[in-house]
């Protein structure tokens, strides 16, 4: 007989949308007659093994759709990156409490878990059913089109680099934003459909899908800023060189590292300092402002697409659905079809945990300072509606009258 428990846990950086997942899970799975009972778990797998949950089945429906509107993780989050052991400590927990379906949102180290999880239950003969469901505001999940959380933050990129540019034509200089993402720049690239204008910023973008020079960044700023009399300049935080070595690095006397020996790259603002400060020191441009998205780009209240927020919804929706009509465990994808419109599959475990999905070649141009046709074309539906525009005037020069041409 079942005991119609369920729990459903949030992992990794929070989103603009991740609870619309949650939600969706929650009242999907109130649905089914079999299902008696909704946990979630608080800080992700942390919670799962401290055994701290909360009964998400008491919550009204109309409270879960005012959490679903709401940014960051409602039932908070964690770094925790659990390996062999954790995950047998997480099985045994599942096991305490009959949990018979466990839904993890998240992103790459969630979905591992997941599968690390699914494969204890099979060889201890647990009936447990588990799926990963999708979300990062980094886009590097394969298998999908594109995941739950980036569209919101790429909307973000897009109109903060807008603003960023109405401001440096107002005041010339050399502006650098640096964005989010470690090994993929589709984050960063967005911040190209923030022009409206043929010479509007970013004039150069630098994703970590492409070797960074440092000498050649000099000489691409020069460029532009002879061409415009101003660069704005949209930098990922991955970027490296020719070894792999983060510039961050390079450029730096010191560095931080993260709980899993990384290089600190979020959360600080050294990378923009020090760009800045070569620009400065070689290139003798006295206006020079660098700015650091960092966490603001994650779950910033005012900029969520509409788009995101549904697909966000219908992944925790079918990942019940796959779960209860189903019979093997997966990860969640979203697939495009048509010019604009998606649909759902489930991918083995195997298939997407502990990959990670770079930029296609075909969105980044040739000289690999910005993006191609293709990549505004993929990005521009996710944005979702009612996208702001910025307009120019239209001078009509009056003549001089005490200095001549």
């Amino acid at each position: 007989m079942s005991s119609g428990k369920i729990l459903v846990a949030q992992g990794g950086g929070p989103t603009a949308v991740i609870n619309q997942s949650l939600v969706g899970v929650v009242l999907e799975a109130r649905r089914f007659r079999d299902v008696r009972l909704v946990y979630g778990a608080r800080h992700g797998v942390r919670g799962i093994v401290d055994e701290d949950f909360v009964d998400l089945t008491q919550e009204t429906s109309h409270n879960l759709e005012q959490v679903a509107n709401t940014p960051s993780s409602a039932l908070g989050s964690t770094r925790d990156k659990p390996d062999l052991k954790y995950c047998q400590e997480i099985f045994k927990v599942l096991q305490a409490h009959e949990i018979e379906h466990f839904f993890y949102i998240g992103g790459n180290d969630s979905s591992d878990t997941v599968r690390i999880v699914s494969e204890q239950a099979i060889k201890a003969g647990y009936p447990l059913r588990a799926i990963h469901i999708p979300k990062t505001i980094d886009n590097d999940l394969v298998g999908s089109d594109h995941t739950p959380g980036f569209p919101s933050a790429a909307r973000f990129v897009a109109q903060a680099f807008a603003g960023a540019n109405l401001d440096n034509a107002a005041l010339p200089g050399v502006y650098v934003g640096v964005v989010m993402g470690r090994h993929a720049g589709f984050l960063t690239a967005a911040s190209a459909l923030g022009k409206k204008f043929p010479d509007d910023g970013p004039h150069l973008i630098y994703l970590p899908e492409r070797v960074f020079d440092i000498g050649q960044f000099l000489r691409d700023v020069k460029t532009m800023y002879e061409r415009h009399g101003r660069c704005v300049i949209a930098v990922s935080e991955g970027i490296h060189d020719a070894s792999g070595t983060p510039i961050v690095v390079q450029l730096a006397k010191a560095v931080e590292h993260d709980a899993h020996g990384n290089v600190q790259l979020s959360g600080n603002g050294a990378l923009a300092d020090l760009l800045c400060e070569e620009i400065k020191s070689k290139l003798k441009i006295k206006r020079v402002r660098g700015d650091t998205f960092g966490y603001l780009q994650r779950s910033f209240i005012g900029c969520v697409s509409d788009v995101d927020q549904r697909e966000a919804r219908e992944v925790g929706e079918k990942a019940v659905q796959f779960a209860m009509w189903g019979k093997s465990d997966g990860s969640v994808a979203i697939k495009r079809t048509g010019f604009y419109s998606v649909d759902y599959e489930l991918l083995p475990l195997a298939a997407v945990a502990g990959k990670t999905r770079t930029m296609d070649d075909e969105f980044i141009t040739a000289e690999g300072t910005d993006v191609t046709d293709a990549f505004r074309m993929y990005l521009r539906p996710l944005l979702g509606s009612r996208m702001p525009d910025a307009y120019r005037l239209r001078p009509a020069p009056v003549p001089k009258v005490l200095r001549t041409p």
